[in-house]
């Protein structure tokens, strides 16, 4: 079994600025910089003969490059127990084109389809007994924010390694957009 996804990397200068972010927040676990990333699918553990087969159909996708920019910052979880600190990615339609059609390949292989709406972020911290407070505080200290655009001519397919001390993307393969 292997744990994949399928995103868009950030380039150096874009994670480099999130990184220098980092801190402040009790009970905050950061992303390395080297990890940051949009995920356009998250398809878990899978076999490797099904590996194989995503990795042809990912390959044969056609879509056009586009560009992508940072707007704001926000949080998932609920009003008491926020869990996930992420910045905001501007919703442009060849984005959104572009994650409909890793979705359609990765039915076509069987797999379930996403239960969840798309929404593009790239996680900055994952959040553990953190007061919400700091949080908010955090992302109102932060405002606005805006960075980018910057040009998008490939998507990855990543392979996730889980430890103790989070998890480690391994780009598995590039694939370019036209």
């Amino acid at each position: 079994m292997i744990r994949l996804f399928v995103g868009l990397e950030l380039p150096e200068a874009v994670a480099d600025r999130l990184a220098v972010l980092a801190g402040g927040i009790p009970g905050a676990r950061w992303v390395e910089a080297r990890n940051l990333h949009v995920t356009l699918r998250f398809l878990g553990e899978i076999e490797e003969g099904l590996a194989a087969e995503l990795d042809e159909a990912l390959a044969a996708l056609a879509e056009p490059g586009f560009a992508l920019a940072l707007d704001g910052f926000g949080a998932f979880g609920g009003r008491r127990r926020l869990h996930t600190l992420w910045a905001g990615v501007e919703r442009v339609p060849l984005l959104v084109h572009l994650r409909d059609k890793v979705e359609t390949v990765v039915v076509r292989l069987g797999l379930p389809s996403e239960a969840r709406k798309f929404s593009p972020h790239v996680t900055l911290a994952r959040l553990r007994d953190t007061p919400s407070g700091r949080v908010h505080d955090f992302i109102a200290g932060t405002s606005p924010f805006h960075l980018g655009p910057w040009p998008v001519d490939h998507f990855t397919l990543f392979r996730s390694h889980l430890s103790r001390g989070g998890a480690e993307y391994e780009r598995l393969e590039n694939y370019p957009l036209t």
